[in-house]
């Protein structure tokens, strides 16, 4: 392929561009870190050269729409004029108006970036669609199993969508994080004739062993394994290119540890009569649902990350070695680290806690209280060596996707979710093109509880994973 990239590729993204750039539809299942965005962003450009479009739909999560923005100014090639906009519920002046000079006809190749939670709403979903159908666009799923759950309004609404745009792509490091289902709303965006079954119902009864169980007067399905996966496996292979960074990339080594944190009399105490207050309400709720269970199971969780969080919202701290142990680890530790915990009330103390000793230019937080505006600053503050922050304090949910936070080669879980496409997205941050050294992640657990099975469960769905991509099965975290 004869075209002058603005930044060189590497070869491996030149082979996924070449396979796919002319396709219709396509899955780049290429891992975090490998460089999916810009094999994108090159394709989005070739197809505008060659006038097959004017314009680009990108689907994100929240999170990294700003990262976007600044990824098409480093990669579209200078001699195409563009326009960018970021959809806001609530846009300010600046904001709308550049969604306002969407509308308005030019030669200039055309970008409407949104949040994929935006899709989830009336208004959003209208400005989607009207977007498309006044442009010969492209429309591109960033992390797309975002739509995996087939019954979300969101994945109704996006695949209400895929008539509109010709040229349609999926990204993805980890399609399947949870089980093989996952794949159906993702395949079923680019087009609903790749696989043969066209309900989620008849794609679950192809590739997974269903039985009947009940709870009193309540029945219920429950899959017990899954069938056919080399089938699928084949299948996928004719839309889709899979890039591992083990095979394209020479980066250096991950390395797994843990620090086990003793828990307080206290803590034991609570961790103890919650457990027996959770068993007792499920042996009790005739009607248990997978969010029941996950509540009862959030609240243990809670007591060994060191707090209580009561029904009115209430946030109890418990005295807890949790903090000390972390603070233990960055005494220990050179360079820029970053830690993820799960809960605000986590974070909040963890960036209190590293500021009283290491002063406040030394910390910042990264989570949903979090203004947009100073999100990348922190970023670009966190990667510059000789800036004084150096402790990135996050919630992998919000700061899991998108971000490059190379100047770190120390990653601390100080709690973990149960989300595998959480756990992997976070890791890699630090994990991608530009590091240079040997990456170490800290697991703090305490032994014995609902932190050991959560990296259990972790593991588990890593095994099918790489079952269904044809990947030798692996452990990413230490067992």
């Amino acid at each position: 392929m004869d075209y002058r990239f603005k930044t060189k590729p590497f070869q491996h993204q030149l082979d996924a561009l070449k396979e796919s750039w002319n396709k219709e539809v396509w899955a780049l299942f290429m891992e975090m870190g490998t460089g999916k965005t810009k094999v994108c962003i090159d394709n989005m450009a070739i197809l505008y050269d060659k006038g097959k479009i004017n314009a680009t739909l990108v689907i994100v999560p929240n999170g990294i729409k700003r990262n976007w923005r600044n990824e098409l100014q480093i990669h579209l090639v200078d001699h195409i004029n563009y326009r960018v906009a970021i959809w806001s519920a609530s846009p300010k002046k600046e904001e709308k108006k550049e969604l306002d000079e969407l509308s308005v006809m030019t030669e200039d190749l055309t970008i409407l970036i949104m949040n994929v939670e935006a899709l989830s709403t009336g208004r959003g979903r209208d400005f989607a669609r009207s977007f498309l159908l006044r442009n010969n666009a492209m429309c591109v799923v960033d992390e797309s199993t975002t739509i995996k759950n087939h019954n979300a309004q969101r994945t109704k609404n996006i695949l209400k969508l895929t008539d509109l745009s010709k040229y349609r792509r999926i990204m993805t490091g980890s399609p399947v994080t949870k089980s093989p289902l996952d794949l159906f709303s993702q395949i079923q965006f680019l087009d609903p004739w790749l696989i043969d079954q066209q309900s989620y119902y008849s794609f679950r009864a192809r590739y997974a062993v269903i039985v009947s169980r009940s709870v009193g007067s309540h029945s219920f399905q429950h899959i017990v394994k899954y069938q056919r996966l080399d089938e699928l496996q084949e299948k996928i292979k004719h839309f889709s290119t899979r890039i591992l960074k083990s095979e394209c990339l020479d980066l250096p080594e991950k390395l797994y540890t843990k620090r086990v944190v003793s828990m307080t009399p206290e803590q034991l105490k609570a961790y103890v009569e919650m457990k027996k207050s959770a068993l007792a309400f499920l042996e009790n709720n005739k009607m248990m649902t997978a969010a029941t269970v996950l509540t009862q199971l959030i609240r243990l969780h809670q007591i060994t990350c060191g707090h209580v969080k009561t029904d009115e919202g209430e946030v109890i701290p418990l005295k807890n070695n949790r903090i000390q142990e972390l603070l233990n680890v960055l005494e220990e530790t050179s360079g820029k680290v970053i830690i993820w915990a799960v809960y605000r009330h986590d974070i909040q103390a963890i960036e209190k806690a590293i500021g009283d000793i290491y002063g406040k230019e030394s910390v910042a937080s990264y989570y949903g209280d979090t203004k947009d505006s100073d999100r990348q600053h922190i970023v670009d503050r966190f990667q510059d060596n000789d800036n004084p922050l150096r402790f990135f304090v996050g919630n992998p949910k919000t700061g899991g996707y998108g971000l490059t936070l190379t100047a770190s080669h120390t990653v601390v879980y100080f709690s973990n979710d149960y989300s595998l496409e959480i756990r992997m997205q976070s890791e890699d941050r630090a994990h991608r093109i530009g590091q240079t050294s040997k990456v170490t992640y800290v697991d703090l657990m305490a032994e014995h509880t609902i932190d050991e099975k959560i990296v259990k469960a972790l593991n588990a769905k890593i095994d099918l994973a790489s079952q269904v991509m044809g990947e030798d099965p692996k452990k990413i975290l230490f067992s």
